[in-house]
């Protein structure tokens, strides 16, 4: 991915999340046309329709609001997601928004689908990525099961160098604490877990400084220490 990465806690489609999604919508150059943004609803493929709807709706809503010109795009299992109308939308966007739901589904359903690989272009060429919950929990090495304690975790697309994103933190922080409990004697020297608080997002590329924005912190957390960052604050993720 060359362009920018939106890792977001929760908060997606939401006025909170304004100031966040405006700076994502100016940071790309469309040559004064509107932003292309296509948003996929497909974490929450299992919830039904109404579910589904819910989320399709809100994301055209919030970005229109913001100037965009928004595609609501169905992919909610592994026929839609290689159903080939949604090649060019993809292929053509300026943002491509992950809302949240379920990670392991999520990850199922898009790997090596023919949405993936056409999302996969739009990056290529510097869109960006922006993924709310599980939208971001994709990203790093291993998708966590917080209920096990760290006992069991997926593989995940590994887009990111983080062992683990974690989003609600601040919300989840009981149930959280018992997974770092058990899962951060585990971390080897250079790996670390990310977690980030809700209505808050860390926005950056690979191999530069990452920017906090929204209402919370970002936790950088290794086998030794846990960094916290406040919105405004920079961090390196290399």
């Amino acid at each position: 991915m060359n362009g920018l990465i939106a890792l977001v806690g929760a908060g997606e489609y939401l006025p909170i999340m304004n100031d966040v999604d405006r700076h994502l919508l100016d940071s790309v150059n469309t040559n004064g046309r509107a932003p292309r943004v296509v948003c996929m609803p497909t974490a929450a493929g299992q919830e039904g329709e109404k579910s589904v709807d819910r989320w399709l709706k809100m994301g055209v809503e919030h970005f229109e609001a913001l100037g965009a010109d928004v595609t609501p795009a169905r992919i909610i299992d592994r026929e839609s997601a290689n159903d080939p109308q949604w090649k060019s939308a993809l292929e053509n966007a300026d943002l491509v928004y992950f809302s949240g739901g379920k990670p392991a589904y999520l990850y199922e359903t898009m790997q090596g689908s023919r949405a993936w690989q056409a999302a996969q272009k739009a990056w290529a060429r510097g869109a960006i990525y922006a993924g709310c919950s599980a939208g971001a929990m994709i990203l790093a090495d291993r998708i966590p099961n917080l209920r096990t304690a760290g006992l069991k975790s997926l593989e995940a697309f590994q887009v990111l160098p983080a062992k683990f994103i974690i989003p609600h933190f601040d919300r989840m922080r009981r149930l959280i604490s018992t997974f770092l409990f058990a899962i951060r004697p585990q971390l080897k020297d250079g790996q670390f877990i990310l977690g980030v608080d809700e209505n808050t997002a860390l926005i950056g590329k690979l191999d530069e400084d990452w920017q906090v924005m929204g209402e919370g912190k970002v936790h950088l957390i290794t086998r030794d220490e846990e960094k916290v960052f406040d919105a405004g604050e920079k961090l390196y993720i290399p």
